[in-house]
């Protein structure tokens, strides 16, 4: 982050301190439960937020090298992103085109080929066929016709954001409306994967992304974990366009009042957290990155499918190492897995119970409200009431 920038924000934190005050919005809002259990509304999310618009898989560290590869089958299409020999990042569809059938799973390196595993079909990292075993009995096929179908990918600041239809558009931009200077500047392709988690939960997927969205129950529902870290019921909230960045302060803060501006390190006192949208949670934290990517399973209402990845500066090759950064994913793990989402899946319940008819915001939560809006109005939803 520019450190003009970093100084802008801090004021606005210390100021907050200073007057025992947050960032508000004007009114509270209400949502209809519908946003959280209607099919059809799960359905319009899907077909328009996931399907329709360009989304973010990976990392560029993640396909560093010619033939590395990721696949990703979270969007009901399989899709494979490699590097190939003119260092280009570059996605297709998995799938051979003989029968087929699965080229790779996972992430790996392939070298300079895939081959299929079902007949030896062998495709180079660009996707043209080179290689058809017994070839004779295939006269027909020509190697240029039969290459992997390409699918739009961009590398946009270390970051990898694919078309999941051909049809999407000739380069995916994402539109980031404001943010390309400030992600550009944390240099995310230069971090090195640690580790994925993943896990599956019964609730809708904007529930899972609304617990990143406040700090309003740090102190209760975190008190023994992240509580004791941040301040409680203080952020700072802008919006850019359909996406969002929130500031949650570490109490560590306070040590700028003795500081001078040009020693100021937002990053260093803070967590901060982006929303791309529609369904990307990035976290910067002081020493790593968290990249949370949130689905929801096969466009249901009440299911998602949650992956964090943990990228670090440097690769862990100290048992020392492995160590901090195991402690580290579990203190987060601990915070999400054991409190965050199980209250998230309560939640769910709770809608379908007949307790309410909407769920309400508070003026104290406008990263929250900003977001529920925004994916409201992308999908043509009733609008949040006391806007």
């Amino acid at each position: 982050m520019l450190h003009a920038t970093q100084v802008t924000l801090s004021k606005r934190v210390l100021a907050h301190l200073d007057a025992k005050t947050t960032d508000t919005t004007a009114t509270l809002a209400h949502n209809d439960i519908t946003a959280f259990t209607s099919p059809d509304r799960a359905a319009r999310e899907w077909e328009q937020l996931f399907l329709g618009r360009p989304q973010y898989l990976g990392l560029s560290c993640q396909i560093r090298g010619v033939g590395d590869y990721l696949t990703n089958d979270d969007l009901g299409v399989p899709i494979l992103m490699t590097r190939d020999e003119a260092g280009k990042a570059r996605a297709f569809l998995n799938v051979c085109r003989h029968r087929g059938a699965r080229l790779v799973d996972g992430c790996g390196k392939t070298g300079r080929s895939f081959s299929c595993p079902y007949h030896g079909w062998t495709y180079d990292t660009s996707g043209q066929l080179i290689g058809i075993p017994d070839r004779r009995n295939f006269d027909g096929v020509q190697e240029a016709t039969y290459g992997l179908r390409e699918l739009p990918l961009e590398e946009r600041h270390g970051m990898l954001w694919v078309a999941p239809r051909p049809e999407i558009a000739a380069s995916p931009n994402p539109e980031l409306e404001g943010l390309d200077e400030e992600l550009a500047s944390y240099g995310f392709g230069e971090y090195h994967h640690y580790k994925t988690h993943a896990r599956r939960w019964k609730m809708n997927w904007k529930i899972a992304i609304d617990t990143f969205l406040e700090p309003y129950h740090f102190p209760v529902l975190h008190k023994n974990t992240v509580g004791p870290v941040f301040f409680p019921n203080l952020c700072v909230v802008d919006g850019f366009g359909q996406n969002l960045r929130e500031v949650l302060p570490r109490r560590s803060i306070v040590e700028m009042h003795h500081q001078a501006e040009a020693d100021w390190d937002l990053v260093e006192h803070s967590a901060i957290v982006y929303v791309l949208f529609p369904n990307i949670v990035v976290v910067v934290q002081i020493d790593h990155h968290e990249i949370w990517r949130i689905y929801p399973v096969g466009g249901k209402a009440d299911e998602c499918m949650v992956y964090l990845e943990f990228y670090i500066p440097e690769p862990a090759t100290t048992d020392k190492a492995v160590e901090h950064w195991r402690k580290n994913i579990n203190l987060t793990l601990r915070t999400v897995e054991t409190e965050d989402f199980p209250a998230g899946e309560g939640i769910q319940v709770g809608l379908l119970s007949g307790a309410q008819d909407s769920i309400v915001y508070g003026r104290n939560e406008p990263a929250l409200q900003h977001f529920e809006k925004v994916v409201g109005e992308a999908v043509g939803a009733r609008p949040l009431v006391g806007e």
